[in-house]
């Protein structure tokens, strides 16, 4: 199943709380292109690395109570990507499902695994002690990768595991994890020509 005969894998989605105003559009079958603009800087940054490396084109518009703390905006575009990530996966025919990358970043190594299951799980291990509380790039906190992670995985139906093997500046720590992610999520998300249907025994991911 080529994709050029694929129904367009494509997602548009707002949400909209008290805490945080979300617009977000997503394009499976990118390039990589984006528009981010979430005014939580560094999260801009670690969504233009996903977009760039899972071959997503990604636009995201966000406003939010950052005021008081990054939390609530990351953790809502999150939600809103998963969503997005979800429901432009249709019903996954003709998907590879399995993603796996490793990917340095000078001297950090994050490795990622995906899998398009409809069941959400992470797993999530070797962030350094400490790199929780480090604020990367003035108010995101290192907490924040991991928060990030847990829901995208849920919303979207992901199982994801995230190794860091490695790394000392906190920056290079996350940015290489969110890289690993986007290598693997585009490996998984990818049309294979020798998958007929879903890939799954059940019938059904």
């Amino acid at each position: 199943m080529s994709s050029a005969t694929h129904t367009p894998r494509t997602a548009s989605r707002v949400r909209s709380t008290s805490e945080s105003t979300v617009e977000l559009e997503v394009n499976l079958d990118g390039t990589g292109a984006s528009h981010i603009d979430t005014s939580v800087p560094f999260f801009d940054h670690m969504l233009t690395a996903f977009a760039k490396h899972s071959l997503t084109d990604l636009t995201v518009r966000a406003s939010g109570d950052t005021q008081i703390d990054a939390h609530h905006t990351v953790e809502d575009i999150s939600i809103v990507l998963g969503q997005a990530i979800r429901e432009a996966l249709g019903d996954k025919s003709g998907i590879s499902r399995y993603g796996d990358a490793l990917v340095p970043l000078d001297e950090a190594l994050a490795q990622a695994v995906v899998d398009i299951s409809g069941r959400p799980y992470l797993v999530h291990t070797g962030e350094p002690e400490g790199f929780e509380y480090h604020l990367i790039g003035g108010h995101f906190t290192g907490a924040l990768v991991r928060h990030s992670f847990e829901a995208i995985t849920f919303n979207a139906g992901l199982t994801v595991h995230v190794r860091v093997l490695g790394g000392r500046d906190p920056h290079h720590i996350a940015e290489a994890e969110y890289k690993a992610f986007a290598r693997a999520f585009r490996q998984a998300k990818a049309l294979d020509p020798l998958v007929d249907g879903i890939p799954s025994t059940k019938g059904a991911l």
